[in-house]
């Protein structure tokens, strides 16, 4: 049975945690729930589990990989009190009295084995790793329980992810993000610094949309050199964990580095010694660890931290797993370095530290261009602010003119794209639907809605994005912040950003310019930076305009 003393979710992991509830109680079965690497994606889990069983459920926790399997055993034990019984190779669940099973999914998806199950066997289905939840023997299993309530799990996905996952899931339930998470106290702060160090990879070929592993190793190995050299000028004082394609570049860059006096250990797939080099490594006998990918998931060593990532890779979800090793808590730790090497790619874009707290891949881009011509570690909360202000400012001077003329032509409504960067809303303005409702055309109510609060509907281009708008506009009208009328009228004046005010200061500057006969605005004020002052209200003005 549960246990009935089980362990305290943090607040976020408690919100996560009623929120798929009400995704399955408001009948979208498939959900979703992104954390990032290291706040507690099985700890949640555990917990949605214990509810299910506690409702009568019984539930299947899927993964690709044994220790994942283990680990999600091991937690449900510890944190709930649940014990599991196991659906591998030659061990079944179907004579268990356990109402948890933890499945291989490369056992399970085999028809001989998923027919002995009734459709209605199992009841939850959860699947940690959620981002391989788009393969063949993934989908067989869903399909054999059509009913079943579904959790998926992963960590920060791409939007290319997204857009995947969007085909097996309904729902996105709740998302935490890495910087949240940072800014909180859950994960520490990451400092990355770019090496100026070109590495050439433009003829390396493509595979399943990815870069090819063996044609990295190649292009990688007349660079190991100067990388050990690099690395032993920054980060010789850490604990580090690097990640390289392939095992034999692995083990060659291990000897190197043992030559530039680091202690360094090497694991793959293939170790029979890798659970003693793993345990020497957390315990201080080695401080540099090489793997050829082995560990990206299902391992955990809080002291790490430094992280050099030798496998270029276009897949932000394969990055954020590599960065999140080195971004738990631990005693004495102050931060996360992250290297970053300057990868010569030709034409296409790999992950860089910017993408783990960049949405908007224009102001991904301005991070990474500013992170190379600094070369010194930056606080890359800090540098994607920055980043962000900077493109917002460059948005500004680009689309003055197509502004000017959309202004003169919509007297009434204001244009989406002017009301986003008025307000500086970067979610607003990088949207992309996920799911299939999200990308449909506005509804009539939507439509309508967004037309009486002053929005130009006809520039709404998804259902999806009318939500997020009518959400901004009623949580601003909340807040008392401008209208979109206010911001239209203020902005025609010349004055920036009027999206920052509140709704009183713009009522204030709006009678002013009533009072002086619409002429201009009032003596005295700069509207290129004017900012309102926390005066009191002027005098009872005559002029209400309805804004």
């Amino acid at each position: 049975m549960p246990n009935t003393n089980s362990l305290p979710l943090r607040p976020y992991q408690q919100r996560a945690k009623e929120q798929i509830h009400t995704e399955w109680e408001q009948g979208r079965l498939r959900t979703l729930l992104v954390l990032p690497t290291g706040t507690g994606k099985t700890i949640v889990f555990a917990a949605v589990a214990e509810d299910q069983v506690r409702a009568g459920d019984r539930v299947l926790i899927l993964a690709h990989r044994g220790e994942l399997l283990e680990q999600a055993a091991d937690k449900l034990q510890k944190s709930t009190g649940l014990g599991c019984a196991v659906e591998k190779a030659e061990q079944s669940c179907l004579a268990s009295w356990y109402r948890v099973a933890v499945g291989s999914v490369q056992s399970l998806q085999r028809p001989q084995r998923l027919e002995k199950f009734p459709h209605n066997y199992f009841s939850t289905i959860i699947i940690d790793e959620a981002h391989h939840a788009v393969t063949d023997g993934y989908r067989r299993i869903l399909d054999w329980f059509p009913a079943a309530k579904v959790l998926g799990v992963t960590a920060t996905p791409d939007r290319g992810d997204m857009r995947n996952l969007g085909e097996v899931f309904d729902s996105l339930a709740f998302e935490y993000k890495l910087t949240d998470a940072i800014k909180e106290g859950y994960l520490c702060k990451i400092m990355a610094q770019t090496i100026p160090l070109q590495l050439d990879i433009t003829s390396v070929t493509m595979s399943g949309g990815d870069y090819a592993v063996g044609d990295l190793g190649t292009a990688l190995d007349p660079y190991l050199e100067q990388i050990a050299a690099e690395m032993a000028r920054r980060c010789k004082s850490r604990k580090t964990v690097v990640f390289l394609p392939l095992i034999k570049t692995s083990q060659k860059f291990r000897d190197l580095l043992n030559t530039y006096g680091f202690r360094a250990a090497e694991v793959n797939g293939q170790s029979d010694d890798r659970r003693q080099v793993l345990a020497d490594f957390d315990a201080g006998k080695y401080n540099v660890l090489c793997n050829s990918m082995l560990l990206t998931e299902g391992w955990d060593c809080p002291s790490v931290d430094c992280v050099v990532v030798l496998r270029p890779t276009k897949v932000r979800s394969l990055y954020s797993q590599m960065v999140g090793r080195g971004t738990r808590l631990s005693p004495g730790k102050t931060d996360l370095l992250l290297l970053d090497f300057l990868w010569m790619t030709d034409k296409h874009e790999l992950c860089r530290p910017a993408d783990l707290v960049c949405e908007d891949r224009t102001v991904a881009r301005q991070m990474t261009e500013h992170l190379a011509e600094t070369g010194c570690p930056e606080d890359i909360e800090e540098a994607a602010a920055q980043a962000g202000e900077d493109v917002v400012a460059q948005r500004e001077e680009a689309l003055a003119k197509q502004l000017a003329e959309q202004r003169r032509k919509k007297a009434k409504l204001v244009d989406p794209l002017q009301y986003e960067m008025s307000i500086q809303a970067e979610d607003l303005s990088g949207y992309v639907p996920a799911f299939g409702w999200e990308a449909g055309p506005p509804s009539d109510k939507q439509t309508a809605a967004l037309e009486k609060l002053g929005i130009l509907p006809d520039a709404v281009e998804s259902a999806g994005k009318a939500a997020l708008l009518l959400d901004r506009l009623h949580k601003r009208q909340t807040e008392g912040l401008t209208t979109p009328k206010q911001i239209r009228l203020l902005e025609r004046y010349g004055f920036r950003h009027v999206g920052s005010w509140s709704f009183d200061a713009a009522s204030r500057m709006i009678n002013r310019i009533a009072a002086g006969g619409w002429r201009g605005v009032p003596k005295g004020v700069n509207p290129r930076t004017y900012t309102p002052a926390a005066e009191p209200p002027a005098a009872d003005s005559p002029f209400d305009f309805g804004w």
